[in-house]
């Protein structure tokens, strides 16, 4: 499995800024679209944005013009630049990459695969 290890939440004031980090490790993988969803106590997870391997990026309504998402193939890492932050805005952030993996008999199989989130918190 394509391991996903998110870092860069926190607490922050309302208008800060926040930079979240997925960094993926494994071999055999060719990852297509990587992504961030976001989760509060009580609600469904929902999509923040993403980002394909050739750069196309869909972004939610509520973080269009505020939020960047950006990716470096050669690292496998997405990011995830969060500005002027609202207290809405608070929830766990969950990193999410999705390809094909490649076994050695030259089979291969879809995966999808979540890291374990983090935190970002901005009282209101």
């Amino acid at each position: 499995q394509l391991q996903l290890v998110e870092s860069g939440g926190g607490l922050v004031q309302a208008g800060d800024s926040l930079r979240l980090s997925c960094a993926a490790s494994g071999s055999d993988f060719n990852i297509n679209a990587m992504g961030w969803y976001r989760q509060d106590p009580g609600k469904g997870r929902e999509l923040v944005a993403a980002i394909t391997s050739g750069g196309s990026t869909n972004y939610a309504d509520s973080v269009k013009g505020r939020f960047i998402i950006s990716r470096d193939n050669a690292k496998n890492t997405v990011y995830l630049q969060m500005n002027s932050l609202k207290p809405e805005d608070t929830a766990v952030y969950y990193c999410k990459a999705d390809g094909i993996k490649f076994y050695s008999d030259y089979s291969m199989d879809p995966f999808t695969s979540w890291g374990q989130g983090t935190q970002v918190t901005v009282p209101s």
